[in-house]
């Protein structure tokens, strides 16, 4: 019976390699491995952070881009232009993920990647140097289409660690994504205009001041050809053999032996069709936490766009006054605060609560938050910089806690060889809403702007109000029935009848 017990066992974990399979060496390695994976997380950390600072390292700057590109008519427009740029990145993106998913299905997540990196090396570069709207637009745009990095890093990340630290691994990607959402603002808060910021360093008529923004986009970008490099070392983890087979052939050896060595019948049940062989659109686990995903997309977006404009804009509009680099202070600190806290005590967090539980509570202590934008507004000096760097540093600690959560139901929801095709699929759908933050929060800043005196929310109140609402339809939606986990239990049940051992093997979702 012991012998069969270890058969059922060794079934069970499916400890078979295959020999120049790339994939299976990564698993061998994993199996091998003690500790924490800080090496691991350090390396997924690295490349997305180098993604990551691009997309919205404009934004502090973006306000006066607009303004110097002269496109705008009116002050008040220059939030509806400055949405358009924001968002071609995201539109870019959405146009292809998937296919993007679907190549790193097919060719490995390492080709992906590299890509994705050496993208952000040209076409980010091209944009620090862009002379007008329509350029500034056509390299963000192409910046957005041929990276399609962030998918396959997630699927990436749950095959490089064991199973137990895939929450760390996870936690590393939305640590890097909302530092680099941090820090990238505030690399170009502190960096654009350098000319003016430095006049003693940097003379009136030299090539940074010409073009004033082009600075922050080249450390960016030296950084990324830094890590593209560095990429070419990586190991892939797609398996390169059919799994399935492989496992059919492994179990029915395994119980063969079972049988032969113990002369006891062993017989395995399966609960449910496995998600495998299921269509990735009627997974319900994995849609859900798409949809929760796009709808707290759409307002993070829009609150990142919307903050740099409300903070720079004048105080007669119900702004702050805020230069580049006071911006980039603010984001820097809770970029700081950020890191700290998703390194160190999320993953304590969530093991503790659970990713939804966590998510919906962090999602329902964003609506005060946010509603308390408008009254920082009416603070100053030291009262207002220790305020307005708290509050900015819990909204973001929230805000990417709450995503963290949803890349670990996504990664949870399918098997292995479905990752890359399932993130490409919550890549598409979320671009499309990160699309629509910039543009609409832009747009919607522009209109609030001209309503100083209107008698229902008027100025900046409707603006917070309106991403209260998008927040409270995020919240409500990590709620039974519509979000719900894929939980996979397998339990070895052996019951001794005399010399028969039965296992059973339960799935549930």
């Amino acid at each position: 019976m012991a012998e069969g017990r270890e058969h059922v066992e060794s079934l069970l974990r499916k400890d078979y390699y295959v020999e120049g399979c790339p994939g299976c060496k990564v698993d061998q390695l994993k199996q091998a491995q003690r500790g924490l994976p800080i090496k691991q997380v350090l390396v997924i950390w690295v490349i997305v952070l180098s993604t990551a600072l691009t997309i919205s390292s404009l934004f502090p700057f973006l306000y006066f881009m607009i303004r110097d590109f002269g496109i705008a008519k009116r002050e008040e427009d220059i939030g509806y232009y400055a949405g358009f740029i924001g968002s071609s990145y995201m539109l870019g993106r959405a146009l292809t993920s998937m296919t993007w998913g679907t190549i790193a299905d097919r060719y490995g997540r390492k080709p992906v990647i590299i890509i994705g990196c050496a993208t952000v090396v040209v076409f980010n570069t091209l944009f620090g140097l862009s002379i007008n709207f329509w350029m500034a637009i056509t390299t963000r745009f192409l910046l957005g289409s041929l990276n399609g990095l962030l998918g396959p890093i997630k699927a990436y990340a749950c095959e490089t660690v064991r199973e137990e630290y895939q929450s760390l691994a996870l936690s590393a990607v939305s640590t890097a994504w909302g530092t680099g959402l941090i820090i990238g603002p505030a690399l170009g808060g502190f960096l654009a205009q350098p000319a003016e910021k430095f006049p003693g360093i940097f003379a009136s008529d030299s090539f940074l001041a010409r073009f004033p923004y082009f600075l922050p986009c080249l450390i960016i970008s030296l950084f990324a050809a830094v890590v593209t490099v560095a990429c070419f070392w990586i190991p892939e983890t797609l398996h390169t053999h059919n799994s399935e087979k492989i496992a059919s052939q492994d179990s029915y050896d395994a119980l063969e032996s079972a049988n032969q060595g113990s002369s006891e019948k062993v017989e395995i049940e399966e609960g449910q069709e496995t998600t495998s062989k299921e269509s990735l659109f009627k997974n319900w686990p994995l849609m859900s936490s798409i949809i929760v995903y796009c709808v707290f997309s759409l307002h993070d977006m829009a609150y990142t766009e919307i903050f740099s404009l409300w903070a720079e804009s004048p105080r007669r509009l119900g702004g702050l006054s805020y230069t580049t680099e006071d911006v980039g202070t603010v984001l820097a600190i809770s970029g700081v605060g950020l890191l700290i806290f998703q390194s160190s005590l999320y993953p304590l967090v969530e093991k503790i609560m659970g990713p939804i539980r966590l998510s919906q509570i962090l999602g329902i202590m964003s609506i005060p938050l946010l509603t308390s934008y408008h009254y920082i507004a009416l603070l100053s000096g030291i009262t207002l910089s220790i305020v307005l760097n708290c509050a900015s540093l819990l909204k973001n600690v929230f805000s990417i806690s709450i995503v963290t959560g949803l890349f670990i139901l996504q990664n949870r929801a399918v098997d292995q060889h479905q990752r890359g095709a399932a993130n490409g699929i919550a890549m598409l759908f979320m671009s499309l809403f990160k699309a629509a933050g910039p543009a609409g929060g832009g747009t919607l800043f522009s209109w609030a702007q001209k309503r100083q005196h209107a008698d229902f929310l008027p100025g900046d109140q409707m603006v917070f109000f309106i991403l209260n609402i998008i927040e409270a339809i995020g919240v409500l939606m990590t709620f039974k029935p519509f979000l719900v986990e894929r939980h996979t239990l397998f339990t070895i049940v052996f019951l001794v009848y005399g010399r028969r051992l039965v296992a059973l093997e339960l799935q549930t979702s």
